[in-house]
């Protein structure tokens, strides 16, 4: 299989607005429509699509966000695959090759995301990937983990 993980432009981004996930995780992320805005308003988001064999499967969105000490902390931000597409292992598939994107885009250095503590797939998929919580939580309430 063949996994690409490309930028969002104008020619793509019709085709992320139609990804879905499942009814039971629809409160674990927010809507495509506002992942597409939080990256015009932020540009140190990257949103990006995930594809196997040339089919969009997913929706990424990683970056380097300053800290209040004035450095850089590294987030994957949003990650879905659609209702269609899961139970295949693109999941874990598309966090490992984000992780190795943002390195080489931003160098070692540890990556951060957040997750609902009742997430249990994605907190299993992350924890198995080496993240770890680090008994910190973000204004919305989600497990801040650290890799």
């Amino acid at each position: 299989m063949n996994y690409e993980i490309c930028e969002i432009d104008e020619k793509n981004s019709k085709d992320v607005l139609e990804l879905r996930v499942s009814e039971e995780q629809r409160g674990y992320i927010e809507s495509l429509e506002v992942c597409l805005k939080d990256a015009e308003e932020w540009p140190e988001f990257r949103p990006v699509g995930l594809y196997v064999d040339g089919r969009l499967v997913g929706f990424a969105m990683y970056g380097a966000l300053l800290d209040s000490g004035g450095g850089r902390n590294l987030w994957l931000d949003r990650l879905l695959i659609d209702e269609r597409f899961q139970r295949r292992g693109y999941g874990r598939r598309f966090t490992e090759l984000l992780i190795e994107r943002m390195l080489s885009e931003y160098g070692e250095q540890p990556i951060y995301l957040s997750v609902y503590g009742e997430n249990n797939g994605a907190i299993c998929l992350y924890e198995n990937l080496g993240f770890e919580f680090i008994h910190e939580y973000d204004s919305d309430g989600e497990l801040i983990f650290r890799k």
